[in-house]
């Protein structure tokens, strides 16, 4: 665990996704949970240590499985936006793990078994502020990455938690995803308002600018790819021609090349039927 600033800590060595907990006198408020059982476990028992006051809260910073699997185990009030919640109300009850080819880090794993979801207690749809210490924690809803994406925000100490907003040397989550929203999102967080932040990403920790950037860049290279290919209407087979472009300069470890090309296939396609073709297929989560 690391402190990034007094009582704010994140993790990043579990698999999936950024955690993060903030430890102030009212309680505990952590983002995001780790998927596997057993570092569910761990995750919990390191919490112990850092003290603070006897309530919990959890906020989810969008509804990826990644970031959702394990939130029942952290056994607290959850919070997320409402799009969020209405994801959770299309899903079964009950998550029976089973093989899939999204590209998701829970895809990797054996031995989850059974799941019950926990959709959020708490909802909103635009800013929530949560005052549990002399500064608020803002949430803010950030569209683009997902549905129901957003930023945790602390304005005093001049900290983001942006979830799947910027993911580098990585292909992004594209299923859910609505581009030119996420680029302007991004644009936003490139703006002068928030060049002195300290950046957690959702998934690697701690970032640099220079890597909004390149995220910006990416999402304009999907876009433009797209784009001829919604000129001509082609089915959203195609899609899949477009990967060798999209994976060409990512420094992707011999172990990620099939991860990465699956989560580029199923989020290619599912974007291009959500936004292009509605009629073509029925659309899934990552």
């Amino acid at each position: 665990m690391q402190e990034i600033a007094p009582h704010v800590n994140i993790e990043t060595g579990y698999a999936g996704v950024t955690l993060a907990a903030i430890n102030w006198p009212h309680g505990l408020i952590l983002i995001d949970s780790p998927f596997r059982p057993d570092d569910t476990r761990l995750w919990r028992s390191s919490l112990l240590n850092l003290g603070g006051g006897v309530d919990r809260m959890m906020i989810n910073l969008d509804g990826h499985y990644d970031r959702t699997l394990g939130a029942r185990a952290m056994d607290c009030t959850v919070l997320g936006h409402e799009q969020m919640a209405q994801a959770f109300r299309n899903r079964p009850v009950t998550f029976k793990v089973q093989s899939a080819e999204t590209g998701a880090e829970w895809e990797l794993y054996n031995g989850m078994g059974s799941i019950r979801w926990a959709p959020p207690e708490i909802t909103f749809t635009q800013q929530l502020h949560i005052h549990w210490d002399s500064s608020p924690l803002v949430l803010e809803y950030h569209p683009g990455p997902s549905i129901g994406a957003i930023w945790a925000i602390l304005p005093e100490q001049q900290i983001i938690f942006l979830g799947d907003a910027v993911a580098p040397d990585q292909p992004p989550f594209l299923a859910g995803a609505d581009v030119p929203a996420w680029i302007e999102t991004l644009q936003e967080l490139n703006s002068l308002s928030y060049q002195n932040y300290t950046l957690v990403g959702g998934r690697g920790g701690l970032l640099a600018q220079s890597q909004v950037h390149w995220q910006i860049n990416y999402l304009k290279k999907v876009d433009q790819l797209l784009h001829p290919l919604v000129e001509r209407k082609a089915a959203p087979e195609e899609t899949e021609k477009l990967i060798p472009a999209l994976l060409k300069g990512l420094p992707i470890p011999g172990e990620r090349e099939i991860q990465y090309h699956q989560r580029l296939r199923h989020g290619l396609y599912q974007y291009y039927v959500r936004h292009y073709a509605p009629a073509e297929a029925e659309v899934v989560e990552e």
